[in-house]
């Protein structure tokens, strides 16, 4: 029996607009799931996901909070103790995506408020919907170089495409980051 305390154990906190894929992509990347209907979170849920890098045990927490507004004044509480933040906006070329994709500074500055200088990666959802040959990243490029952002990956959470690479990405940030303090 091993009885070390584990010595990586991140909060990941996931927050974007409503209908935008978050509790899709946690799912998918979890448990290799998707659900076609969608169910609007309430408040935040919670799931729990253990991953070995470089052979040492870490503990995941993804926070998925609520995007709507009726939910606001819980966030700063789901912030507390953030390691990390995955701030997810669709690609949908309707007004959920423009509206998401205008939302991130929004986003990001009730994030840096709520848990100051942490790790930011950015999640562009719902490729499988758009033609990628046309995608025009120009705002996002430059919002992530300004904010000092990790990256922004393209995923979709029906095909799968980009989600392991996208949560590996900031898993391993947040596991540099700390190994190197032990």
């Amino acid at each position: 029996m091993n009885d070390r305390p584990l010595k990586f154990v991140f909060k990941i906190t996931v927050i974007g607009d409503g209908g935008v894929g978050k509790t899709s992509l946690i799912k998918k990347y979890t448990q290799g799931t998707f659900e076609e209907d969608y169910i609007s979170t309430i408040g935040a849920q919670f799931s729990f996901y253990d991953e070995k890098v470089n052979g040492d045990e870490c503990k995941l927490y993804f926070w998925d909070i609520a995007g709507q507004k009726e939910f606001e004044f819980l966030r700063s509480d789901f912030y507390e103790e953030s390691k990390a933040a995955i701030i997810v906006y669709s690609l949908e070329d309707k007004d959920l995506g423009k509206e998401s994709l205008n939302h991130i500074e929004y986003w990001y500055n009730d994030l840096k408020k709520g848990c100051g200088d942490i790790p930011v990666i950015i999640f562009a959802n719902k490729v499988d919907l758009i033609n990628e040959d046309k995608l025009d990243d120009e705002f996002i490029q430059n919002f992530i170089k300004e904010k000092n952002i990790i990256g922004v990956y393209r995923t979709s959470a029906k095909t799968n495409q980009g989600v392991t690479e996208a949560f590996q990405k900031i898993i391993r940030e947040l596991y540099e980051k700390y190994k190197s303090n032990l």
